[in-house]
């Protein structure tokens, strides 16, 4: 299918910067028109008539491609390169956010906090604004100093006279407001990343002022993954449709889930019984898993609670509310684990009850041979009762059923799953379950290299 969006824009913000290539001699143009990928044409007329023709050839499904070279290649001015970086990032529809929005998000902001380090945070600025004129060293011989810039007034306002200027001052003499959705994007992920800010508490807490503003906008920033140990942030669109990537946890389920795909292609599901009776976690699985703050970040959101100890507190007694009162085993489990980690918990993975590893619309019955057996999971810490091995009410061993478990077991090893197994015995008594937790987790994370804060 031929590409038919509008490039008219990228190919102007193009054009300016292979115009520079006329600094080239007649012998060197086609070499220099080589490097970006642009056809080579005869020595014929002038340079103009030339790069004229050349660019000419370049078609707009071609020029994405041109632009990213031109890009890679540091050609053209800050205010060229900007230019043509707004016109590529605009293609990919980035989420808007509003200038009220903006200036309210800047008020909010501690630009002390921000600004830690001075070479960092004003290395990070050059790559996303214009901060001096391409004048620059003709104006400082012409005063005899350094010339007039917005670089030399952010290194006066905000670093040696620290108080002059406020964050909402700095994004205004920035251009931050009316800048495109895509820049503005770009220039929050940088403001919250490890190359401005060495400390992963600093980091969180400027995402949370920031998210509370820009979650009207339908979008936030979200742990996406890591970088040099340090938390990597990228602002994402909080409708899960436009989400690109979106991985579902289907757990703390009451009884076998309702659901359907909306859209079977994108994995987009839909509740189509009692939303209450089941949890779908449908944002990004970060690099280091999923960890309670992050369930609970979730939780919070979805629930609408504003206060952080009562979104823990629902969120804890709604999933024990989903494990089966028959099974003291299995509630003996959840409630040890995190009495023994207490508010380590926070920055530790997330115990999620009642995980479903399959789903099939239909029942056992319907589907015969076919079923999937083991569609769901007690606990990635799985709790073996008696009806795992047994059959008519545990009165006998049912060899079929138990070789159809460690079948299931080999499938998920396979796939680089572990299971660990707890004999319902052995968590019966609530006080021998903390014993075992007790001896068991740490140990555990000690195998996987988790611990507090880099989980």
């Amino acid at each position: 299918m031929a590409d038919s969006r509008d490039r008219s824009l990228l190919r102007r913000s193009v054009r300016d910067v292979v115009a520079l290539l006329g600094g080239h001699s007649h012998l060197r143009l086609n070499a220099a028109f080589a490097e970006l990928g642009m056809p080579t044409v005869p020595e014929e007329g002038t340079k103009a008539e030339r790069l004229e023709r050349s660019f000419a050839q370049v078609t707009d499904s071609d020029l994405p491609l041109l632009a990213s070279r031109i890009l890679a290649a540091g050609q053209g001015s800050p205010p060229q390169r900007f230019r043509i970086e707004d016109a590529l990032w605009a293609e990919s529809a980035p989420p808007e956010i509003p200038a009220r929005i903006r200036r309210e998000l800047a008020r909010s902001l501690d630009l002390d906090a921000m600004t830690p380090s001075e070479s960092r945070f004003m290395a990070m600025l050059s790559q996303y604004w214009v901060l001096g004129s391409e004048l620059g060293p003709v104006l400082d011989a012409f005063f005899g100093s350094q010339g007039p810039s917005i670089k030399g007034d952010i290194e006066q306002h905000v670093f040696r006279n620290p108080g002059d200027w406020t964050a909402e001052d700095l994004f205004e003499h920035l251009g931050a407001f009316e800048a495109g959705d895509a820049r503005f994007a770009r220039f929050l992920e940088a403001i919250v990343s490890a190359d401005v800010l060495l400390d992963e508490p600093a980091q969180r807490l400027l995402v949370d002022t920031i998210n509370e503003h820009v979650r009207s906008a339908a979008v936030e920033l979200r742990e996406t993954g890591t970088e040099g140990g340090y938390p990597r942030f990228t602002l994402v669109s909080t409708r899960l449709a436009g989400n690109g990537k979106p991985k579902n946890i289907i757990f703390a389920s009451l009884t076998k889930p309702d659901i359907r795909f909306k859209n079977a292609m994108d994995n987009d599901i839909e509740i189509v019984g009692d939303p209450d009776n089941q949890l779908v976690y449908d944002r990004p699985i970060p690099d280091h898993g999923l960890r309670w703050r992050d369930l609970q970040a979730w939780w919070q959101d979805t629930q609408k609670i504003q206060d952080d100890a009562e979104a823990k507190a629902s969120l804890y007694k709604r999933l024990h509310r989903c494990l089966p009162e028959n099974s003291p085993g299995q509630r003996n489990l959840f409630g040890a684990y995190h009495h023994v980690l207490g508010d380590r918990v926070h920055d530790l993975p997330v115990l999620l009850p009642e995980v479903w590893l399959h789903w099939d619309p239909r029942t056992v019955r319907e589907r015969g041979p076919q079923a999937l057996l083991r569609s769901r999971m007690d606990f990635l810490l799985e709790v073996d009762g008696s009806q795992h091995y047994t059959r008519d009410e545990g009165r006998r061993p049912d060899t079929a059923k138990y070789a159809k478990m460690v079948a299931a077991d080999r499938d998920l090893k396979l796939r680089k799953y572990e299971v660990f197994r707890f004999g319902h015995d052995e968590l019966e008594e609530a006080r021998d379950a903390q014993v075992l937790m007790e001896q068991f987790l740490p140990a555990l994370f000690q195998r996987f290299e988790i611990s507090a804060g880099t989980a």
